[in-house]
């Protein structure tokens, strides 16, 4: 019997791409509030979901440096497991209820991919950096706290497609008045079968369901964003307007659940 949770499936499984939930997540972040073209933000939005009016093209550009693990001490294989991403997530409304919608995701790691696709965040891979905080006192170490200066970019295909600064200010007391929405996302996979390639074999609206949810040492800060034009990418369409808050925190979670919220072939 061939075994695996994602291919390849072996007699062993040892070659799958990514173990069986449960997953476990633990993260440093920095996030950049900022706001784009309102109508490019809606050209974006998946069937159900529709512009949040209030918050008029509003988003957040996440780039984080993680490390995972399942339950078979994945964390001692960093080789395999560590990895680093970047994400768009903009502001809509699902049934009158405030939620964001991830449309670009970029990741350096294929185990990371395969999970992303599972449950629908569109994953390309990227080459993600971000500022890194080191205990041993140095110009280099970025400690967390006011006045330090962090940086991130995301580049694929040899383009820097975005790139960030921000300067720590201040501590936030309660990161719910900053992240409190959940995040929909569209699990989508095409056929290639003569004559149905405009059928896809899944097409689902998905909650990104995260247990244990916890954010810490969460410092909000002065941000610069940029989304340049790229050849062969859409991102720029939503590039910043106007930039808001930065964030840099770190965060962690568990994934052992997809909620499909809509099955559009049904």
């Amino acid at each position: 019997m061939l075994k695996g949770y994602t291919v390849p499936l072996t007699p062993e499984g040892a070659s799958q791409l990514t173990p069986p939930p449960p997953w476990h997540y633990s993260s440093d972040c920095i996030a950049i509030e900022y706001w784009a073209d309102p109508a490019a933000v809606t050209a974006l939005l998946p069937p159900g979901l529709v512009p949040d009016e209030a918050d008029q093209g509003r988003a957040f550009f996440w780039f984080l440096d993680w490390q995972f693990t399942g339950e078979n001490d994945e964390l001692t294989d960093p080789a395999r497991y560590q990895y680093r991403e970047a994400f768009v997530l903009v502001e809509a409304r699902l049934d009158g209820k405030p939620v964001n919608f991830c449309p670009y995701i970029f990741v350096d790691n294929d185990a990371a991919l395969a999970r992303g696709w599972v449950q629908g965040y569109p994953k390309k891979l990227g080459s993600v950096f971000q500022t890194r905080s080191f205990a041993a006192p140095s110009a280099a170490a970025a400690p967390v706290a006011a006045g330090s200066r962090f940086g991130a970019s995301i580049s694929a295909h040899g383009e820097r497609l975005a790139t960030a600064r921000i300067q720590l200010e201040a501590k936030v007391d309660d990161p719910r008045t900053v992240f409190n929405r959940p995040t929909i996302i569209r699990r989508y996979f095409p056929q290639l079968s003569a004559g149905k390639q405009d059928q896809p074999a899944v097409n689902e609206l998905t909650l990104s369901l995260m247990d244990d949810l916890t954010f810490t040492d969460v410092w909000a800060a002065s941000a610069e964003l940029s989304i340049p034009v790229v050849a062969g990418e859409d991102m720029h369409a939503i590039a910043p307007l106007r930039v808001g808050r930065g964030y840099r925190f770190g965060m962690a979670y568990s994934v052992t659940d997809l909620p499909i919220l809509k099955n559009y072939l049904a």
